[in-house]
């Protein structure tokens, strides 16, 4: 048994992105434990197979559509979950898109919308649902980032911003929630097999490229999942993974110019190899 199961025996979680993923992986590993999970999505065929899936092994799906980007929406549907639950445990701000292209040829639209979801998706979900937490005076945060916060790959910029953004607000309310007894926890994971890019609007090579990260990766969603609830529950607040992010982040730290030519070099070096493939 997870250590959250433990730590918040009413079971109340709210997840975004969970049709697919590592927000179905969050929602198949919390199901087993008997959980009430709100399920929110935009993709609501997909979003029913994974509810069918939470109730087979045991979990109290709700779902909701949501685009997290909709501040309008994300009210209505905050207010709704709190009420059939009765309250909240975890809030999971996981829903994001992948893309990439040249700063400047990225167009000005796109970064609104990149940002849209990836970084006021997570503040409207802590906005709408802090205030229950500060009433029972209990709860987890937890913000899906990446190590592209760390990393800051060339071509990358919009993503790249709105994940270190997401470090930044994580951060902020640790301090904030402390005395209220609200745990945050930011994750941080390289590439692993999802499909973030499905809404990509980069082109062909961005999809690509990215593809062959994910594909030789080999880190399933699943195994994410289990150790970022294994994680919260000691009240991490950086969840950084596997072992090579860490490395990365150290890396950083210690030797930060070393660090950004080497991620430069490696990045161009793989995107030769998917402009090879894409042709």
């Amino acid at each position: 048994m997870y250590l959250l199961s433990k730590n918040y025996p009413g079971k109340r979680a709210f997840i975004t992105g969970a049709a697919s993923g590592l927000g179905k992986a969050f929602s198949i590993e919390l199901a087993q434990e008997g959980w009430t999970i709100g399920m929110a999505d935009i993709n609501m065929e997909q979003l029913a197979e994974a509810a069918a899936d939470v109730t087979a092994l045991g979990g109290n799906p709700i779902t909701f559509h949501l685009d997290v980007s909709d501040k309008v929406e994300y009210k209505s549907v905050s207010a709704s979950f709190l009420e059939q639950a009765g309250g909240i445990d975890l809030l999971f701000n996981n829903a994001g898109v992948g893309d990439g292209g040249a700063f400047e040829e990225y167009a000005l639209e796109n970064y609104d919308w990149m940002t849209g979801i990836n970084q006021l998706g997570v503040v409207y979900g802590c906005f709408y649902f802090i205030p229950a937490m500060k009433k029972q005076k209990s709860g987890h945060i937890l913000n899906t980032a990446s190590a592209a916060a760390i990393g800051c790959a060339p071509t990358m910029g919009a993503y790249n911003m709105t994940k270190a953004a997401v470090v930044a607000i994580s951060e902020t309310l640790y301090g904030e929630l402390l005395d209220f007894n609200i745990k945050v926890s930011c994750i941080q994971p390289t590439y692993f097999k999802t499909n973030v890019i499905q809404y990509a609007r980069g082109g062909a090579l961005v999809k690509k490229a990215t593809q062959m990260f994910i594909d030789r990766s080999g880190l399933e969603a699943k195994d994410v999942a289990q150790e970022i609830l294994t994680r919260a529950g000691k009240n991490e607040l950086y969840i950084i993974l596997p072992k090579a992010a860490h490395k990365m982040w150290l890396m950083k730290r210690l030797a930060p110019i070393w660090f950004r030519k080497k991620v430069t070099e490696e990045f161009m070096a793989a995107m030769k190899k998917a402009m090879k493939r894409v042709k």
